[in-house]
């Protein structure tokens, strides 16, 4: 089970968010980390950017080598474009 921990945080006046240090020890983020925060259902979340990433690669990882999303999505588009009769 995951371990919880909760505390107070709170904005400066110059409105930046002050991350008190346990939290900082506790996700283990060195002093120049960078953090990717995100709004969800009304809750702000700050995850570290090397976690992102390896959520992310781990989503993608059974996608074959020779497919491209990128490719598909495309191939996607002008078939919707096609049928609404703008190509």
């Amino acid at each position: 089970m995951a371990v919880i921990l909760q505390t107070e945080v709170q904005f400066d006046a110059q409105g930046h968010l002050v991350i008190p240090i346990e939290l900082k020890r506790a996700i283990a983020a060195e002093n120049d980390a960078s953090l990717i925060a995100k709004v969800e259902d009304g809750r702000l979340i700050l995850e570290k950017r090397d976690n992102v990433r390896e959520r992310l690669k781990a989503r993608f990882a059974k996608i074959p080598a020779d497919v491209s999303l990128a490719d598909e999505l495309i191939a996607d588009r002008r078939r919707e474009a096609s049928r609404d009769g703008e190509l």
